[in-house]
């Protein structure tokens, strides 16, 4: 196949292509970068493609390949490092903004329901969420590691039910 004949049917399955980014996305401007992203990466490795293979497989291929190294790269992105000795803070970017008054309360609500938890689970779970490392924990509560890692499962479990509704 010419080149020619290869990026015709190419540009030919674009609208193809287009429907099958609504498996991805519900966003339209984003679906259409993710087909124009599929026909760049097809041209460009078109010496990849052989007579034998299905042309709108090895399109949908590439698209949900790129589709997943995209959302991969997005979320490593938002994620931070830590970077002290001890690494006492999660490295999980905090998105969490509590300046309206909806979210204000909100905030309380949840607070509250998470405070109603038994206090065996409460504690090890908060100092969990303070960025105490398991050992740290079982330290302090002098008891085994095994235990702290059954009671913040627990504690987890127990505020999933409770916050089922948000």
């Amino acid at each position: 196949m010419t080149a020619i004949e290869f990026t015709h049917q190419v540009s030919s399955l674009r609208g193809t292509l287009y429907s099958f980014t609504r498996r991805f996305t519900h966003d339209k401007e984003e679906g259409l970068d993710l087909v124009q992203d599929t026909i760049l990466k097809a041209l460009t490795y078109r010496d990849k493609f052989r007579e034998d293979t299905n042309l709108k497989g090895w399109l949908f291929t590439i698209m949900r390949n790129t589709f997943i190294n995209n959302y991969r790269k997005t979320k490593r992105e938002r994620t931070s490092h830590d970077t002290t000795k001890e690494l006492y803070h999660l490295n999980v970017e905090d998105t969490h903004t509590f300046n309206s008054p909806g979210s204000n309360y909100e905030y309380k609500d949840i607070m509250k329901n998470i405070d109603e938890i038994r206090e065996e689970l409460l504690i090890p779970f908060k100092m969990h969420t303070s960025g105490y490392k398991y050992h740290e924990i079982a330290e302090h509560l002098n008891i085994p590691i095994g235990t702290v890692k059954n009671r913040i499962f627990h504690a987890r479990k127990e505020i999933q039910k409770k916050l089922h509704g948000y």
